[in-house]
């Protein structure tokens, strides 16, 4: 089974609580607080990996969740952290996250990852909040919790050279007569469901990689046939290499299928239509082949072209279409070069000013959002009185309870921080 596109739901793991302990040993009848911090919790991370093929795993089991952090202990015996969570993803592989409508990471090398989810910090001991006026606190930060994402995975399958043509024009037996990849072949439409992937090796030391795409026909890019989620793996391909039967072109209408496929490619992206072409005319040990063969040539070469008379079957003419692909995959790629300047240009510093906290009024309801006082308000035991009494301290401390009366905050209104509702008081 292919799998190309896949949503999963992350929570990355929660950090551990803090401990509340004191020291009781022998001979010391007034021991401090001694409790530990609580353990990170673990992170997700999307790890390419060039032996994973396809997303089915993550298909089959879209819920991962990494380990949460232990609790602390007495004495300050921190918890152990969460292990992360590395899911493997095939190469090609594109993160976007759904909620916020950005893309998170674009994995194109082997070993390349990104932190999807970030596991909650571990919480404070009480050992933490001793102090001079605050001798035996007993209270500790919970952890906090571990992210919690909603993202879609896409591949876009990387290869040097993309095959493309009608259905049955040869794809398939043209890749496994040059490369070692074994894709189905029979005499019917849309033997191909899912793209193949094939390396090609041109001498001792020199290879590319060639993908088979599904046959494409008239309309594929608005859904026809098996439609157009297969062009998007054509997308990052340097070469076209667009297979045409031979035997199957009417001399008053050479270029038919050859012109409807380049239609579908540039109606799907006009940076698909740009992208150079090779063209080979298979079949060409059959007769009805032969008879046409000039007037073919001719036309494409005309149209500007490099064509390859070949058989797939018999395997005529592929040491010639493999030379001249590896020669065009090399000036190619020298010309990438070229264009990469030697030194990028310093960017000066930016710095850009991020308030602590944003306050939004809605009647007598007054909404609190940020990163610090939603870890804060996460990390308060609100049923240990002296917890209670510590946030209220940080409150005026951060400068919210200021900010709230400058807003107009009345005694009795409404204060919402991360879905948890307080009632203003002086």
């Amino acid at each position: 089974m292919f799998v190309d596109r896949v949503k999963i739901e992350l929570r990355a793991g929660k950090g551990g609580n803090g401990a509340v302990s004191f020291r009781r040993e022998k001979h010391i009848p007034k021991g401090g607080p001694d409790g530990g911090d609580g353990g990170k919790g673990g992170d997700i991370i999307i790890e390419a990996d060039e032996k994973v093929g396809t997303l089915v795993e993550l298909y089959n089991h879209p819920h991962q969740r990494a380990q949460n952090g232990e609790s602390g202990r007495g004495a300050n015996k921190k918890g152990k952290s969460g292990e992360d969570l590395i899911i493997k993803v095939p190469l090609g592989t594109v993160i976007e996250d759904i909620d916020r409508s950005i893309t998170l990471g674009d994995l194109m090398s082997n070993g390349q990852r990104i932190v999807a989810a970030r596991g909650g910090q571990g919480g404070l001991g009480n050992s933490r909040f001793k102090s001079s006026i605050r001798r035996g606190p007993r209270f500790a930060q919970k952890g906090e919790p571990g992210e919690e994402k909603r993202l879609y995975l896409s591949l876009k399958i990387i290869a040097d050279v993309g095959l493309v043509g009608y259905p049955n024009v040869g794809k398939s037996t043209l890749l496994s007569r040059i490369s070692s990849a074994k894709p189905k072949i029979a005499d019917y439409p849309f033997t191909t469901l899912n793209p193949h992937l094939g390396v090609v090796k041109v001498d001792e030391i020199k290879s590319f990689v060639a993908a088979d795409i599904p046959g494409l026909i008239e309309g594929a890019h608005q859904g026809t046939g098996l439609g157009d989620k297969f062009l998007k793996h054509i997308e990052r391909t340097k070469v076209i290499l667009h297979l045409v039967d031979g035997s199957e072109i009417k001399k008053e209408n050479p270029l038919h299928h050859f012109k409807a496929i380049n239609r579908e490619l540039s109606n799907f992206s006009e940076e698909l239509a740009k992208k150079p072409q090779v063209i080979a005319i298979n079949k060409c040990d059959l007769p009805s082949t032969k008879e046409n063969l000039d007037i073919l040539k001719k036309t494409f070469v005309k149209k500007g072209y490099q064509v390859f008379p070949i058989s797939a079957l018999a395997g005529e003419g592929l040491n010639a279409l493999i030379y001249h692909l590896s020669s065009f995959l090399d000036e190619l790629k020298s010309k990438e070069k070229k264009k990469v300047p030697d030194a990028l240009p310093k960017k000066e510093a930016v710095y850009k000013f991020t308030p602590r906290f944003v306050i939004t009024k809605k009647e007598n309801i007054y909404e609190v959002s940020g990163e610090e006082i939603e870890r804060i308000v996460a990390m308060t035991d609100f049923d240990n009185e002296e917890a209670l009494d510590n946030f209220q301290k940080i409150i005026k401390k951060i400068g919210l309870e200021k900010a709230l009366i400058k807003r107009g905050i009345k005694e009795g209104d409404e204060v919402e921080i991360r879905e948890k509702v307080f009632y203003f008081f002086k």
